[in-house]
């Protein structure tokens, strides 16, 4: 009897959405609340502390923040984390499972990217930016480059290897990269995805350039977007 009540109460207490046995009913009860995917963007490249993840979320609430992450902690797809001295703080970062819903994230991307009301020139965090351009690499437009390139976004910097048509990112300081791009993720996305030449976005301020110029040129045209849905 004991056993039994037990059983019912943690039954009644868990939150459910849906009474749906569907994959896709349990992927919106694990990060279908506001706020939970895009958390889960921020930790694609690596760990961040609670107030780097606040700053990345424009319009996120501390409280909103910390029952987001609890909630995942407690489905198992992030965990906390405390860095050694001389850090000794706190980080969150994705499990393995965690890192498995990339693929997921970026054909969910590529979707909504088509939708008429899709407007690149918003605001979108440093993360969003690499996340996108592993999401809209093209593998044509790619073909044969072989490249390191270094971006400081920011507060942020990255590392990031193109090769065989596919772009690896590390949260790193750029180190023997052949080229170099300081800017935004607003002002870089107006580049890739605005159409901006880079010598116009050099004299409005969005980008400065170190190293290879060629490369970064033909850098910024490898992301084209899918064409926008038109009802037949």
């Amino acid at each position: 009897m004991k056993l039994e009540k037990m059983t019912k109460q943690e039954k009644t207490s868990e939150k459910r959405w849906y009474d749906d046995a569907c994959g896709t009913a349990m992927a919106l009860e694990l990060v279908g609340e506001r706020w939970s995917l895009l958390i889960v963007r921020e930790l694609m490249f690596g760990g961040r502390r609670f107030g780097e993840l606040k700053a990345a979320l424009n319009g996120i609430s501390a409280n909103v923040l910390t029952q987001r992450l609890e909630g995942m902690e407690a489905a198992g797809i992030l965990k906390k984390r405390k860095l050694p001295p001389p850090a000794s703080v706190q980080i969150y970062e994705l499990t393995p499972w965690g890192y498995e819903s990339e693929t997921a994230i970026q054909e969910l991307g590529r979707w909504a990217t088509r939708s008429p009301a899709h407007d690149p020139s918003l605001p979108l965090s440093a993360a969003s930016l690499m996340l996108s351009f592993r999401t809209m690499l093209s593998a044509e437009r790619s073909a044969g480059m072989v490249a390191r390139i270094g971006f400081r976004l920011g507060e942020e910097v990255f590392t990031t290897e193109l090769a065989n048509s596919s772009f690896q990112v590390i949260r790193a300081e750029p180190v023997d990269a052949d080229v170099v791009f300081t800017s935004t993720p607003r002002g870089f996305a107006a580049l890739t995805y605005g159409g901006v030449p880079i010598a116009e976005g050099e004299r409005l301020g969005l980008v400065a350039i170190e190293g290879d110029r060629s490369l970064a040129e033909r850098f910024v045209t490898l992301f084209p977007l899918p064409p926008k849905w038109t009802e037949a």
